[in-house]
């Protein structure tokens, strides 16, 4: 069955290169982002791995952590890393999951139950559906999925920005306008009233009776 947003993700456990996982547990009360990747030693998902390593503080700073995912197994990744090290100049400081059997990318329907069992003798043109972003809330449940052609490298600030929004949403009763970033106007969501919402946040700019825009708060 597909996956959607608000679906709880689904639980497994699996070897990677910081050790096993049970992957509720490991995610706690925070938050988690999973990225994955059709396939060890290629080029764009090199450079991104890089970049998840070089940009980790900013995910901590939001009680997020990253775990990556290729259909590889973790032999492979530890080997993998030393070339992220020399092409990016950073070594990766996240868990890398292997998933040698598929299991995980079939769980996640980035696979389909016809692609079998095991990575071996597959390529990276075979895994190429094996490249989505996962944003998991402390809930448990999928608030994000974003899916990637292999030729595209990721950017990884929208996720970032994706995740201020997200988390404030989370906090607060408000959601955020086109092109928003953290420090700008917010939309009050329809759900609140306009007594509420004053109550709230003080004056509002009514820009239509279901528009109503207030300061960022918190």
């Amino acid at each position: 069955m597909a996956l959607r947003i608000n679906d709880t993700a689904p639980d497994f456990t699996a070897d990677t290169t910081e050790g096993p996982i049970s992957f509720h547990d490991w995610i706690g009360d925070g938050w988690a982002v999973v990225f994955s990747h059709p396939k060890d030693f290629t080029p764009v998902c090199t450079t991104e791995l890089g970049m998840m390593a070089g940009i980790k503080g900013e995910f901590d700073k939001r009680n997020c952590k990253i775990i990556g995912i290729s259909v590889d197994p973790v032999e492979d990744h530890l080997r993998w890393k030393e070339d992220i090290k020399k092409a990016t100049g950073q070594s990766v400081n996240y868990p890398m999951i292997g998933d040698p059997e598929l299991s995980v990318a079939k769980l996640y329907d980035m696979l389909g139950a016809e692609a079998g069992d095991s990575f071996e003798g597959r390529t990276a043109m075979d895994n190429q559906t094996v490249r989505t972003v996962f944003l998991i809330g402390p809930d448990k449940k999928i608030k994000l999925q974003l899916s990637y052609p292999m030729t595209t490298g990721r950017n990884f600030d929208e996720l970032l920005r994706v995740i201020d929004s997200v988390q404030l949403t989370w906090d607060h009763k408000v959601s955020t306008p086109a092109n928003w970033t953290s420090g700008d106007d917010v939309i009050v969501v329809p759900a609140v009233s306009d007594d509420d919402a004053r109550a709230q946040h003080g004056d509002f700019d009514a820009v239509l009776p279901y528009l109503r825009v207030v300061p960022q708060p918190g």
